[in-house]
């Protein structure tokens, strides 16, 4: 029996066509799998190639709101939006912007140990990952829990893709969040976008003595009104920054009496840093309960 060539040539062809359709799966973006959602209260979405994951938090931070001090303000707004969320009524999407190291992400690392119980996940993507946003609006939409979208340190360059997805999102478009699913944002920049002194030119003056910012700026401001709610940070005064290094030392086990002493030297170290931060509050905390043995 003679080997047909047309079949050779058929099966030839088909094994070319199965590894061009391996490589291309390779490549090819692929929507997150569900993660086991009872392995964390917190995840993080990780892209690797073309494959993405929700990666469960095994530690979570510790942090609890009665932690945080000298932001009470703050804390009571973004406790309320996030109380109305968990239960079921309608609530915001938040941006947090502000000074450096007040509070920011600690507050909303609080909001989710407060009420985690109550049903509220945490899922961390990456900016360059928003343009995956509406695959895991999609993947936990079905699901019973509440989900925060936390973006961290968010600000975008000009052009950058995830800007229109997160835009898209933030604006009810046709692929809306689901109820179950709000976006709380931190930003160092009220507009999440550079802004230049050339975009000032743009402004135009009425004769009524208005002033209207030009398309550059409108399209830059676009994006933070699309937030719900916002919530401002502010640098820490003296006083305040003192309570905060004192909250701290209490919370790693220092007596009063070492905390009264500990006065000078917590403000040489923010001199030294330069900021009045939280975030100096808590490194001097921690440098100095575990010198003096706390």
């Amino acid at each position: 029996m003679h080997p047909n060539p047309n079949s050779d040539r058929l099966l030839h062809l088909i094994e070319r066509a199965e590894h061009l359709l391996s490589r291309l799966d390779a490549v090819l973006p692929h929507p997150p799998a569900a993660p086991d959602w009872a392995a964390s209260v917190a995840f993080r979405y990780r892209k690797r190639g073309a494959a993405a994951a929700l990666e469960p938090v095994r530690h979570v931070a510790t942090i609890r709101l009665a932690d945080l001090r000298e932001v009470d303000a703050q804390k009571e707004r973004l406790v309320r939006n996030t109380a109305q969320f968990v239960a079921g009524r309608s609530a915001n999407n938040v941006l947090l912007t502000g000074a450096r190291g007040t509070g920011k992400s600690s507050l909303i690392k609080a909001c989710l140990n407060e009420f985690a119980p109550r049903g509220l996940r945490l899922i961390e993507v990456d900016k360059a990952d928003l343009v995956d946003l509406p695959d895991l609006v999609d993947l936990v939409a079905p699901r019973p829990e509440r989900f925060l979208i936390f973006c961290d340190d968010l600000s975008f360059d000009e052009g950058e893709p995830g800007y229109k997805a997160l835009k898209s999102v933030l604006d009810g478009s046709i692929a809306q969040a689901s109820d179950n699913v709000l976006i709380y944002a931190t930003s160092n920049r009220r507009h999440l976008l550079p802004e230049y002194m050339r975009e000032n030119l743009t402004y135009t003056h009425t004769d009524d003595g208005e002033v209207h910012p030009g398309e550059v700026v409108e399209e830059k401001i676009s994006l933070s009104e699309r937030f719900g709610l916002w919530i401002s940070f502010y640098p820490f005064t003296q006083a305040e920054y003192l309570a905060i290094v004192a909250q701290w030392l209490r919370h790693f086990g220092v007596d009063e009496a070492r905390i009264a002493a500990a006065r000078q030297e917590s403000l040489v170290w923010a001199l030294e840093r330069g900021s009045r931060s939280g975030r100096v509050a808590y490194q001097f905390a921690r440098d100095y309960a575990g010198r003096a043995g706390g």
